[in-house]
């Protein structure tokens, strides 16, 4: 396991947070897998209770799973969980798209392009994880941008999830191909244009082709 590093201004268990919800996004810790509380704290450098706040804190943000006199897991989601997460996003991110197109469009497509290029970059160097990321905030730009703190809390329920899910099964699928990274461009073309019926059939399609390919790989 990589060394976890932690800088002093946060509190420990913040730190532990967001050291882990990285680990999870990037994949360090597969889906899945066992948190072992005294190696976590070893690892750190911390006692044992700043790490029990710290998954607390992941368990409610859905990242990870708390089993009572079993241990603590990465979160591991199902075809249900999987279906339910995309059908979420399927009814809040166009809307929020239209949103941000209305309150902050040349900030958006600044964003989304730097996303674009990003994806770019990690295309051709077959990165899956700079893919993810850049996936993340290529989708993370609408919701950053329109202006309505309600849509932005609600995604953030589910946000590291999404995150998690793109990083650990789709992004190695998406580096080998260049179907996703085409939708993305027709998606900014769509935002920039103001088509919004076009993007919400096209992000339909996308987070359903998304969908599909996290059931596979968790099957495969």
């Amino acid at each position: 396991m990589k060394s976890f590093k932690l800088d002093p201004p946060k509190s420990l268990a913040q730190q532990v947070v967001g050291r882990l919800s990285q680990a999870i996004i990037e994949g360090e810790l597969p889906l899945g897998s066992i948190i072992a509380e005294e190696m976590l704290a070893q690892s750190f450098g911390v006692s044992r209770t700043p790490v029990r706040e710290a998954l607390n804190q992941l368990q409610l943000q859905g990242l990870v799973v708390i089993r009572p006199q079993v241990g603590s897991f990465v979160f591991s989601p199902d075809a249900q969980d999987i279906a339910t997460i995309c059908q979420f996003r399927i009814i809040i991110e166009p809307k929020a798209a239209e949103l941000a197109h209305h309150h902050d469009r040349d900030a958006a497509v600044a964003d989304i392009g730097a996303a674009i290029a990003g994806m770019e970059r990690a295309l051709k160097a077959r990165d899956n994880v700079a893919y993810g990321q850049a996936d993340t905030a290529f989708h993370e730009a609408f919701f950053n941008h329109c202006g309505n703190r309600y849509l932005q809390e609600s995604y953030r329920l589910v946000g590291g999830r999404i995150a998690a899910l793109r990083t650990n099964l789709s992004a190695p699928i998406d580096v080998q191909t260049p179907r996703s990274f085409e939708e993305h461009r027709s998606l900014l073309r769509l935002f920039q244009a103001g088509d919004f019926a076009g993007l919400e059939a096209l992000m339909s399609s996308h987070i359903n082709g998304s969908s599909q390919t996290y059931v596979n790989a968790l099957l495969g």
